[in-house]
C-alpha cells in the first residue's frame, strides 16, 4: 500500500500544506525583519566574534 493511500483516508488533509506554508512564510518574514533591524555596529561585532580570542 502506498503512502498516498493513507492520506486520502484523512478528512481535511488539504489544510496541512497551507498551515505549513503560512508558518514558513511567517518565520521567514520575522527573520528578515530581525536581520535588517540590527544596527551596523552590532553586525560588525557579531562578524568579528570568531576572530577574537
Amino acid at each position: 500500500m502506498k503512502f498516498i493511500n493513507y492520506l486520502t483516508g484523512i478528512t481535511g488533509v488539504g489544510i496541512y500544506p497551507l498551515i505549513t506554508l503560512i508558518l514558513f512564510v511567517g518565520i521567514f518574514v520575522l527573520a528578515t525583519i530581525l536581520v535588517f533591524s540590527k544596527d551596523k555596529e552590532t553586525i560588525r561585532q557579531i562578524k568579528n566574534l570568531p576572530l577574537e580570542d
